[in-house]
């Protein structure tokens, strides 16, 4: 079933227009020199990938988590590249039985690389079948029900399994043990987006001016993806409302229209601070309050909106509940609540110290 799955993703891919095509291809560089940002990992990562081709030997099992659209697939592409070796690529709900896991293990070669995307969502019975496949190159095979049951085990070629996550910590701690690398992707500075985005722009024979790159860069969330997202969308906006080219007038009007403001809060993130704001009085306020005033569920709270707020500052996590920071109320041109009141305890304090001097 898995490998259906594969197959069909694989076919998706083929099937994609030219320009998603050349879009993909722009992230997944050919070399290390092609990846911008990320420079720790791909130092690291370039040590332990000249190491095992020196040894001959696979690389050890790799984790590698953060936010995502960072670019985790892109490295595990690079990896295999490097390693000159084939690799599969799956997801952890994709793989719903032991036997899924089995079906893909046994076509594997030597040295192939397995991604796992979204390593945290496999399930219990899976994961523990993994177990002896990354640290004995086995599987066991269960035979038969009751008593007569009897475990077969399946010798597997020495390969290497690269699972991403965006949620670390929802990994068991025997899983997370058993990779031997364990990397962090980090958001990218918008010098390292221009860069990016550039290039894209460049491959898809996009005209587009420094100070429009700039801007896309800034708003863009720290996040490769959600650059190139902007990227077409203006380019869009400049085909039908200009000339072709994308310039910084269009490119302000287009992300405009998108909802996206100066520093890249889109209409949801707005809404959120919004309501703890003008709702809440600035907090604290509850998840489940919040979730009900906005009628957004909690998880798409804690995993889409509140990550990049957290990010710029613009939101705390207290034990009572979510509080807007000074820096939210500057953003949208209002007073923080404890301004108005030290300044008044201010005023006060001087009152008290004058009269007591007329005295």
């Amino acid at each position: 079933m898995t490998d259906k799955l594969i197959k069909n993703k694989d076919k998706q891919e083929e099937q994609e227009s030219p320009e998603e095509e050349v879009l993909f291809t722009s992230l997944r560089a050919g070399a290390w020199d092609e990846f911008f940002g990320q420079e720790g990992v791909k130092q690291a990562l370039h040590i332990a990938i000249s190491a095992a081709k020196k040894r001959k030997e696979p690389m050890e099992h790799i984790l590698l988590y953060g936010p995502p659209g960072l670019g985790k697939t892109t490295v595990s592409h690079l990896i295999a590249k490097e390693m000159g070796v084939s690799i599969k690529i799956t997801s952890g709900p994709a793989i719903e039985r032991a036997g899924d896991l089995a079906s893909i293990l046994t076509n594997l070669e030597a040295g192939d690389i397995l991604f796992i995307d979204e390593i945290h969502r496999l399930n219990k019975v899976v994961e523990e079948t993994l177990y002896p496949a990354m640290e004995d190159y086995a599987l066991d095979i269960v035979i038969g029900k009751g008593p007569s049951a009897r475990t077969l085990r399946l010798d597997l070629p020495r390969f290497t399994l690269i699972g991403a996550t965006t949620r670390i910590g929802l990994l068991s701690a025997p899983m997370r043990d058993r990779f031997g690398v364990v990397h962090r992707l980090s958001f990218y500075k918008p010098e390292e987006l221009e860069r990016i985005i550039i290039k894209a722009a460049s491959k898809l024979k996009i005209p587009i001016d420094k100070d429009s790159i700039k801007e896309i860069s800034i708003r863009a969330r720290g996040t490769p993806r959600i650059a190139l997202k902007f990227l077409k969308r203006v380019r869009d906006f400049a085909q039908v409302k200009g000339e072709g080219k994308v310039t910084k007038d269009l490119t302000d009007k287009a992300l405009a229209l998108l909802e996206v403001d100066t520093i890249g809060l889109d209409s949801g993130d707005i809404r959120f601070i919004k309501a703890i704001i003008e709702k809440h009085g600035g907090g604290p306020v509850g998840l489940e309050t919040l979730s009900s005033t906005i009628s957004e569920d909690i998880s798409t709270i804690e995993e889409v909106i509140e990550p990049y707020l957290l990010q710029v500052g613009f939101i705390k996590r207290t034990s009572r509940g979510r509080m807007a920071t000074k820096l939210a109320y500057s953003h949208f041109g209002l007073k923080h609540p404890e301004e108005p009141a030290r300044n008044a305890s201010h005023s006060d304090a001087g009152g008290k110290k004058s009269q007591q001097k007329l005295l």
